[in-house]
């Protein structure tokens, strides 16, 4: 069982969020959680889901943000919900959704500073988070990231500690930018295999164990959404979100710029249709 003595929220309980709130809370650590479904729909967790925004900020240290995006980001620091503009408010905030790295820099300028902030953005699907293999990848103090180790350790298998703010994000999405060209091109030689009439899963044997291996291909029957389509909302949405969120963070670069590649990597995405075996 873990010795961390704070007590922690994840805001944010979708597929990545409950599991490793529920991984955290068999761990002993004291968990809650706060999403903007109603608390009936998580299951054995239900009972340690907060509903009202006040109560979940006032109760907890340390709030691991898993929620979709800038905007549910934004709304859960300071607009609808307003967890850190409160009085009673947690002192740390744990990123764990994937954003651009400009606007972890942004949020840092918003937060009030005796606010600890560090980005800690994960790799794996919804069954890694469920059995503790998560990848972190982490930015910030390194003294506060210490005292938030056991944390990682619990919920993560690999865990890389990669410099000041915003390092564990720009890691994690070119991560999720190479991650995404996979996931285009094992569905499209999937959909050449059946047209062409070869068995797709002695492709994906082959494929496995030469040079066409990729995570999205090797683990394909244990990933949740591999056979999605895209269609606003699901997670193949959310690969093209990280994607143009790797494309926000080189914007100030001068001399790297988006070009013919990454505006046919986000059509293919958007193009995928569900994989029918």
């Amino acid at each position: 069982m873990s010795s961390f003595n704070e007590i922690v929220g994840v805001a944010g309980c979708g597929t990545m969020g409950l599991p490793m709130a529920e991984v955290l809370f068999d761990a002993g650590i004291q968990t809650y959680g706060h999403d903007v479904r109603p608390s009936v729909e998580f299951g054995r967790f239900a009972p340690r889901m907060l509903d009202d925004a006040g109560a979940f900020a006032a109760r907890c240290d340390v709030v691991i943000s898993v929620v979709r995006d800038v905007q549910q980001t934004l709304d859960l620091c300071f607009g609808e919900q307003g967890v850190f503009i409160r009085e009673d408010r947690p002192h740390t905030l744990v990123v764990s959704s994937t954003l651009s790295p400009r606007f972890i820099a942004e949020l840092r300028r918003r937060l009030d500073d005796a606010v600890e902030l560090v980005d800690a953005p994960m790799s794996g699907a919804p069954i890694a988070a469920r059995e503790r293999r998560l990848s972190f990848m982490l930015g910030g103090d390194s003294v506060v990231l210490e005292r938030l180790m056991p944390l990682f350790h619990v919920m993560g298998q690999q865990i890389f500690t990669l410099g000041p703010l915003g390092q564990g994000m720009t890691a994690k999405v070119l991560n999720n930018y190479v991650a995404g060209t996979s996931v285009v091109a094992v569905r499209r030689a999937y959909a050449r295999a059946q047209a062409l009439g070869m068995d797709v899963e002695a492709l994906r044997d082959v494929m496995s164990a030469s040079s066409g291996s990729t995570w999205f291909g090797d683990k394909f029957h244990d990933i949740d959404w591999s056979f999605e389509g895209y269609a606003p909302g699901n997670t193949v949405a959310i690969v093209e979100k990280d994607i143009r969120a790797s494309l926000d963070a080189i914007e100030s670069c001068a001399d790297v710029v988006a070009d013919g590649f990454d505006e046919a990597l986000l059509a293919g995405l958007k193009s995928l249709e569900s994989y029918q075996p």
